[in-house]
């Protein structure tokens, strides 16, 4: 076997045995075999919310279970034609076996990406709220970027993007914004995005042309769809309405529509302004709250969670997850994985799946995730 081939039949076994132990293979096949024995049972659709959740659950579990199959005997079966087509000087096979080998190394690079995104809210639509750090113009420049990144990125993901709110700096930029993602997997790939993001730059601001720091955070938590429930009583929380403002302080209407909504014991803080009506955005609002304080219950339920946390607590040195440098050379760093760009610009376009993709990887696979330029 060549030794390119090799490397790739390596490359196959070693994700294979990552997405085995993502499964937990004994555990879900035995688990596969207890739904598969409860759909059998006729009393199983008298609940039919529970048959729902039992038949979504037998199908993710099958389909995991019967793809990495497919790909460990896919992958035997052309080793032994490869083997096989050499003894016999049949080149025809051995190239065959290849190509199809080099198939299977493309197939199982999808199956990891999907595996990624199998979270509890993972395909929910998403909200993602961005907020300008202390730098004044500066960073409020920067947070407006940030933004434009985000709503580019949805546009080439084919996602709806909806803003929700729209806080302007006195003289350019934002000081908050917070943006509605509608499409599959939304939440799932955007989730690795909150945390603070730093910019270096030459500043547009600046009359010496200033070399200056920026930092913006992001903040991402799922929609809540109505499979999932969260109790707010309005005791716990504090409503607040004022006048919406859009781009340069110009009033959206001359009433007070835009709501926010403070959540007492936890000190979450939403609001929404796109609507007219002060009932819509109430309603949204509503919405957004339920989502904050439902991906807290996720943040609760990961690892990671006091590290993630920390990481909103001050949006500045230390606590960033990736940089962007434009000058005095051009680079786009995370920290968290080490992935890099040499091609900022189309980075802030919404060029980040590759920087997603990694950042999924580690959180999935922990050390196991290979560095990577994206570019």
């Amino acid at each position: 076997m060549r030794a390119e081939i090799e490397s790739i039949v390596s490359d196959i076994k070693q994700a294979v045995s990552l997405l085995r132990r993502h499964l937990d293979w004994d555990q879900s096949v035995r688990e596969l075999d207890r739904l598969n024995a409860a759909a059998e049972d006729p009393s199983l659709w008298n609940d039919p919310a529970e048959a729902q959740r039992l038949m979504k659950e037998r199908q993710r579990l099958e389909t995991a279970i019967t793809g990495i199959r497919a790909l460990e005997q896919g992958l035997q079966d052309n080793i032994e034609l490869i083997a096989m087509g050499e003894e016999e000087g049949d080149a025809e096979v051995v190239t065959e076996a290849e190509n199809a080998i080099r198939a299977l190394e493309k197939d199982v690079a999808e199956r990891q990406i999907e595996t990624l995104l199998s979270g509890e809210a993972d395909a929910n639509d998403t909200y993602v709220e961005i907020h300008s750090g202390a730098g004044g113009t500066e960073s409020q420049d920067w947070a407006s970027m940030l933004l434009r990144m985000y709503m580019r990125w949805g546009e080439r993901a084919k996602m709806k993007v909806e803003m929700l709110e729209h806080n302007s700096g006195e003289e350019a930029g934002i000081k908050s914004a917070t943006i509605l993602l509608k499409g599959h997997n939304a939440y799932g790939k955007m989730k690795v995005e909150s945390g603070v993001h730093r910019l270096v730059r030459i500043s547009p601001y600046d009359s010496q042309a200033r070399r200056h720091t920026s930092f913006a955070s992001v903040w991402v938590y799922p929609v809540v769809d109505d499979s999932i429930e969260v109790d707010v009583n309005e005791g716990d929380v504090r409503i607040d309405t004022y006048r919406a403002s859009g781009a340069g302080g110009q009033h959206v209407n001359t009433t007070d529509s835009a709501v926010r909504i403070t959540h007492l014991a936890t000190g979450i803080v939403v609001q929404c302004q796109s609507e007219r009506s002060q009932h819509k955005n109430r309603a949204t609002a509503w919405n957004m709250l339920r989502a904050r304080l439902y991906e807290e219950e996720l943040k609760k339920r990961e690892e990671k969670a006091n590290a993630e946390a920390a990481s909103k607590t001050d949006i500045g040195w230390g606590h960033q997850i990736r940089s962007y440098v434009l000058q005095p050379y051009q680079m786009v760093k995370d920290l968290r994985t080490g992935v890099e760009s040499t091609a900022p610009q189309d980075v802030l376009d919404g060029g980040i799946d590759g920087f997603i993709e990694a950042a999924l990887a580690q959180r999935v696979f922990g050390g196991d995730v290979e560095v990577t330029d994206v570019d």
